[in-house]
Formats: structure tokens, C-alpha cells, sequence
């Protein structure tokens, strides 16, 4: 009873969970063998590393240690399974595993494995056990939390302290359950499919799986992009691919038990449906629009995908924990019709802004490119119509010629990139002949073959709109646009991937490894630190989440020679005055101050690392965020003359009709077209271009001598003539 003292509030439940913990220790899991085409592979993972990766990195004894820390991060990230004394004993090779490796010797990382299996195996029978047991109570009354995140938490000491802990993390989970909606009975039942689940894949583990998380761990040491696949993985490596282009058009990861959503796919179900975002957990997953949720944490990824893959024109139901919520916020459920990511999806689209500085009307353009597109197959076949985003951009630029468009604006806000052709071609658009990427293979060769062949095909001013999900080939646009001074960048900082990866086989499974890295031809790194934006617009994505600088062992960024390259206007002198006239702009702008509040309360959430298990805490703390949400909302309400909401369930109806619209659009494929009038960023953003305009035919903006051409430019297209000439 000496455990009834030290803890009081839980005496005869926490009595009662060690004797089913004692019970459940007695559990055996037979240990995983290696086998000799695996000694074999990981000698080969090793020279491949060595050989062929960007990073040089030696493989010794810090690196050793580098892995050790790594593989156990990965087998056990919340330190749930582990005691200090596991961690104390697979110390004692924390020197060896470079050589281990170099003699494909896996006994002792397999050995971590096994104990990791058993750790799990009994921990989750006794967690059964816990569940089955109707004396065991969870009492929510009383005042109690648990912190969230154990990253920097010691390792348990002893079976009575884990204990004490998952009785914690059980008991949250029930309580996020019944604020759910469901009785307590209900949730049980929710949580003992959940680790009977998970319970079901541990004893189905072979040694592939073994195998591939202790080469991933050392790989990803590396970078995060450089990954092993088993021959299992491989054959269906392309799930992400497979997912993105027929299913909901969303690229998965697992992170830790649950399945993340990376990015959506461009013109894809779930980015039409506008629900889902990066960063999103996936919690559950049911098929149709009663069908049940089926619980999916602790599930592989390839599983996961399957259950969220399904005939087109039928709904799946994906229940999230939302990136943008704070921790302890309950899950929302997501209702996607599923379907097949088509070339037209992605299609850049153009509007028609229609803004004045006060005395003057301006119209400016707006392209929005969602991806960079092409049909290979009808440009290897040498169809001159085949179709592409450039081809696409300069009929739309044709089109917006038509309109007297004063200046444009390249809209690749959650542009996750694809080709860098396409992206090459697409520059050769707006400047005239000369390099657009450098690329640096490990031995230091430079590689400046992507470049503009042709004169511009548009002179007239120009922003680039570029966001955290803006990235690779839209990286390389937006840096050579910035780098030749042809443009401004206005948005947030773009996610920084700079890197290229190739795939190579091996004796058994493959290796994706990063062997080459983008350099601007200012001989800037696109990557980790991404595209700048010479004016910033709020942003809210949570960048600790989203983005290259979120990864672990993400390559840094640095600088190479520039490679000679002609500079078109000096942008300079004006951005202090766009700044100015843009920062008592927003000042007064309801919907501006909207974002900025939200951005507010979205960091304030972050800040929480402490989670109640009282659930009238947790009732008040939900009300307090409507009601915090609800004032943001009736403060831009007022701000634009419109009726505020008087009560939260007034406010809870508006959101709800407010989702239910935005399915409705996504089912009838209204999101296709862009939202100008909606839009507070891209709005602002054509106020910037205005102010551009403006100011600059007014000064002695500069424009070099390789733009002075005989071709219509688009800036004389209109009334008015912004750009001079250099003399």
C-alpha cells in the first residue's frame, strides 16, 4: 500500500493497474532475426551514403551516437515504453554502431527492437487490462493535467511511474472522447479497438519492419528526405502518389502514431473541399456519409491510405485533429468526395482585381498557378499543343492584354512545385535570355543548363504571391524573379526545398537519397530558408510544423558563386514607401486586423504545453475559445458595418452554415474558380502592385538596358505607361 501514499487520488485505481501491469510483464514476444541478405544491404546503405549524399558526413563514432539517439526517438518519441535502465543498458554501444553496420552486424539494433516489442506488447495488454476493468475509475472532477509534450521529459524510472503516466494519457483520451459526444461507456469501447489494433499489428512485425526503421533512422540522419524502402515498400512506393492522384489528392507521412497530411495536391478533392490542411492528424476514417469512424492511430501508413482510397464519386469521412487548433481542442470531421486529380484541375486560372489609390481605378490581373504542369506524354510525342502552365500563362496574359490589365499578379500560394521545366520555361516568360537555377551535385560540379532562351514575352510590373506551402519549382521561379530584380515578392517566407532526390536499388528494398541541391543565380540556397519575400504578409501556418526548418537534420543553407545575370528595375528606393503606405493600410483594414487576431490566438494556443483532465476545465476552456473567436469575428463585424453575433450559438450556427456552403461549392466543383473578392491577402497584395505602379511612374525608377525592346509591353497595354525607360 506504500503506492496509496504517494499517490492519494488515485490509491485503489493506480493499486489495481499495477497489479494488471505485474500480470501483464510476464508477456512474451519472440525476438526478430535478421537475415543475411539484410547484413548484406545495410553495408551497401552505408557506401550509398558515403558515396553518393550531398552532406558529406562521416560514418564514426558521433555519428554512432547520432543514431542510437535517433532509433530510439523512433521506436519511442513520447517516452511511454522505455525505462532509463533500457536506455542505460543500449548506451553502452552507443560507440559501435558505425561499425557494426560497416560488418552488417545487426544483432544489437535488432536486440533494441526486441525490447522495444516486449515493452509494447506488455504495455498495451495491460492498458486492455485497464480498459476491461470496471473497478478501475477515471474520475473527472478532480483537479489534475498532464503535459503534452515529453520530448525533453526524462525516460520512467520505474513500472509505477509509467504507470502513473498512461493512467494520465488514458484518461485524456476518454475525456477528449466524451466531450466528443460520447458516453463513457462509448469510449472505452473506442479505445480498446484502438489498441487491440494496435496490439494486432505489433505481433504481426517481421524482421522487414525491423530492418527498415533501424536503416531509416540512420538515413534520415542524413536528411529528411533521404529514406530506405523495404521491397514491401517499394512495390507500392508511390502511395503517396497513388493517393495524391486518385482518392482525395493529399501526400501522407506517418509521424509517430498518427498519419500527418504533408500537402494537398493542387486542384485535388480535399484542396477543393478546403477542410483539410497541412499538418492535419488523421484520427479515423469512415467510408460514406453515416458510415462509422474507424479508428486509425497506431495504424502503418499503407493501411491507413487503403481505407482512405475508394471509388471516385463516393465520400470518405477523415476525422482531424486540426494543425491551427490549440492542443487540447476537439476533432473536427472532414467530408471529402473522393476523386481523380486531373491535368485541367490544375490549370492556372486568371481574375480581374478592380482597386483605386484614392483617385485613380486600376485594374490588375490575377494569375493563379496551383502547380507547374505539363503532359509529357504529348510533349515527348512532339505535339505542339500539348499542354503546360507556361503554354496555359501566356494565353491568360493574352487574355488580361485584352482587359488593359495595369500590372499582374503571379498568384503560387500553395504551389508545392513539379517541373522544374515547367519552371524554367515559365521565367523565360518574364525576363529575357539568361541562366534561372544552378544546381550542385556532391563533387561540386554546377550544373546551369536550365535557362531562358528567348526575350520576355511580358514587361509589364509584376508580383509573385508565395506562401510556407510554396515550394520547390516555385522556389526556383520566385528566386530568379527576385534575383533579377524583374519582380517583387510579397507573401511569407516559401518552405525552403532545395534539394533533389533519385532512387537507387538495392540487394534488398531501395534507397531515395538527396545527392544534389538548387542554388538562385545569386548563388543563394533555396533551400531550409526558402524564398524571402521583399514584402511580408501574415501567415497562418504554424512554420514550426510546415516546412523544410520543421524537419530534423533538414540540410542548411548557404551560398555558392553568382553566376552573371542582368538586373531590370531597382526596386529599392520604393519598397520603404510601399511599406509605409502598406503598413497604414492594414491599420485600418477590419478583414487585415481578422488574420493578425487570429495569428494571435493560433501562438497564444501553441504556447499551452499543459493539457486539464477536469472536464469542467475543459467545457469552460472550449467556451472561452468560441467566445475568444467569436469577438475576433464580430470586431472585423463591426469594423465592415455589418451586424454582430449577439450569442456563441448564433456564432456556432453561422460556422456551421459557413462549412456546409464550403462542402457544397467543393461538391460542385465552384472552388475551381478564384475568390478575389474574398481574398483579404491577394487583395492587399494588388493594393502593393497599385502602390507600385503608382509611385514608380512618378520617380526615376530605372530600367535596365537589356529590357528595352520594341515589343508592346503590357505596361503601355493600358492608360498608363508606369515603367520609364532608362535614357
Amino acid at each position: 500500500m506504500i503506492l496509496t501514499k504517494v499517490f492519494p487520488r488515485y490509491s485503489i485505481a493506480l493499486l489495481l493497474i499495477v497489479l494488471a501491469s505485474i500480470y501483464a510483464e510476464a508477456s512474451i514476444v519472440a525476438p526478430l532475426q535478421h537475415t543475411k541478405a539484410q547484413s548484406e544491404t545495410i553495408k551497401d546503405v552505408i557506401a550509398k551514403l558515403q558515396s553518393r549524399h550531398y552532406r558529406e558526413q562521416t560514418v564514426d563514432d558521433e555519428l554512432s551516437k547520432k543514431f542510437l539517439e535517433q532509433y530510439l526517438t523512433t521506436l519511442d518519441p513520447a517516452k511511454l515504453f522505455f525505462y532509463s535502465k533500457d536506455v542505460e543498458g543500449f548506451e553502452k554501444n552507443k560507440d559501435n554502431f558505425d561499425d557494426f553496420f560497416k560488418r552488417g552486424n545487426l544483432e544489437p539494433g535488432f536486440d533494441i527492437y526486441h525490447t522495444f516489442r516486449q515493452r509494447l506488447v506488455s504495455r498495451l495488454e495491460s492498458v486492455l487490462d485497464m480498459l476491461d476493468d470496471d473497478d478501475i475509475k477515471f474520475n473527472f472532477t478532480e483537479k489534475d493535467s498532464l503535459a503534452l509534450d515529453r520530448e525533453d521529459s526524462a525516460w520512467p524510472v520505474t513500472r509505477d511511474e509509467a504507470d502513473v503516466l498512461w493512467y494520465k494519457r488514458l484518461k485524456l483520451s476518454l475525456l477528449n472522447l466524451k466531450l466528443a459526444g460520447k458516453t463513457l461507456d462509448e469510449a472505452r469501447d473506442t479505445l480498446r479497438r484502438r489498441y487491440k489494433n494496435q496490439l494486432n499489428r505489433v505481433m504481426q512485425q517481421d524482421s522487414v519492419d525491423v530492418f527498415e526503421t533501424m536503416v531509416n533512422a540512420l538515413a534520415t540522419l542524413y536528411d529528411p528526405h533521404t529514406n530506405y524502402w523495404s521491397q514491401r515498400t517499394s512495390e507500392n512506393f508511390d502511395i503517396n502518389m497513388s493517393l495524391s492522384l486518385e482518392g482525395i489528392g493529399a501526400v501522407l507521412q506517418s509521424e509517430d502514431e498518427f498519419t500527418k497530411v504533408v500537402r494537398l495536391v493542387a486542384g485535388g478533392p480535399a484542396d477543393k473541399q478546403g477542410q483539410l490542411k497541412a499538418a492535419d492528424k488523421i484520427i479515423s476514417v469512415g467510408q460514406g456519409s453515416d458510415g462509422e469512424l474507424v479508428d486509425v492511430v497506431g495504424w502503418r501508413l499503407d493501411e491507413v491510405v487503403n481505407l482512405i482510397r475508394g471509388p471516385k464519386n463516393t465520400v470518405v469521412k477523415l476525422e482531424v485533429m486540426s494543425t491551427d487548433s490549440p492542443a487540447n481542442a476537439e476533432s473536427k470531421t472532414v467530408r471529402i468526395n473522393r476523386g481523380k486529380v486531373k491535368l485541367e484541375d490544375q490549370a492556372a486560372q486568371k481574375a480581374v482585381l478592380e482597386l483605386t489609390d484614392g483617385v485613380d481605378l486600376y485594374k490588375i490581373g490575377v494569375i493563379h498557378l496551383p502547380a507547374f504542369y505539363i503532359d509529357f506524354e504529348a510533349y515527348n510525342n512532339r505535339d505542339l499543343n500539348f499542354k503546360s502552365s507556361t503554354q496555359d500563362i501566356l494565353n491568360l496574359l493574352d487574355e488580361l492584354r485584352a482587359e488593359n490589365v495595369d500590372g499582374v499578379i503571379l498568384d503560387l500560394r500553395n504551389n508545392g512545385g513539379g517541373s522544374l521545366h515547367e519552371a524554367t520555361r515559365l521565367t523565360d516568360v518574364f525576363i529575357d535570355q539568361g541562366p534561372v537555377v544552378q544546381i550542385r551535385s556532391p563533387d561540386g560540379r554546377i550544373n546551369r543548363h536550365h535557362r531562358s532562351h528567348s526575350k520576355a514575352r511580358y514587361r509589364g510590373p509584376l508580383v509573385v504571391l508565395v506562401n510556407r506551402l510554396s515550394a520547390s519549382a516555385s522556389e526556383i521561379f520566385a528566386g530568379a524573379i527576385q534575383d533579377y530584380h524583374r519582380g517583387l515578392i510579397v507573401g511569407s517566407e516559401s518552405f525552403g526545398k532545395g534539394t533533389v532526390q533519385s532512387v537507387t536499388p538495392l540487394l534488398e528494398g531501395k534507397l531515395k537519397i538527396t545527392e544534389s541541391k538548387f542554388y538562385r543565380v545569386s548563388g543563394e540556397s533555396t533551400q531550409h530558408r526558402g524564398v524571402v519575400p521583399d514584402i511580408a504578409l501574415p501567415l497562418l501556418i504554424d512554420t514550426e510544423e510546415v516546412g523544410e526548418a520543421a524537419y530534423d537534420n533538414a540540410l542548411p543553407w548557404d551560398q555558392i558563386h553568382a553566376v552573371p545575370h542582368a538586373t531590370y528595375f531597382n526596386y529599392e528606393p520604393l519598397i520603404p514607401q510601399l511599406m509605409d503606405s502598406h503598413n497604414k493600410r492594414v491599420a485600418n483594414d477590419p478583414d487585415f486586423t481578422f488574420i493578425l487576431d487570429q495569428i494571435h490566438i493560433m501562438e497564444e494556443n501553441k504556447r499551452k504545453k499543459i493539457v486539464s483532465l477536469n472536464e469542467q476545465e475543459r467545457i469552460q476552456e472550449k467556451e472561452r475559445l468560441e467566445k475568444q473567436a467569436m469577438a475576433i469575428d464580430n470586431k472585423r463585424r463591426l469594423g465592415k458595418q455589418l451586424k454582430p453575433y449577439k450569442t456563441l450559438e448564433e456564432f456556432r450556427k453561422s460556422e456551421e452554415e459557413s462549412e456546409e456552403k464550403q462542402q457544397e461549392q467543393a461538391a460542385s466543383n465552384q472552388q475551381n474558380r478564384i475568390d478575389v473578392d474574398g481574398d483579404t491577402l491577394l487583395i492587399e497584395t494588388g493594393n502593393i502592385l497599385v502602390d507600385m505602379i503608382r509611385i514608380s511612374s512618378t520617380s526615376n525608377t530605372q530600367q535596365a538596358a537589356s529590357f528595352e525592346q520594341k515589343e508592346p509591353a503590357l505596361s503601355t497595354w493600358g492608360q498608363r505607361s508606369p515603367f520609364k525607360a532608362k535614357n
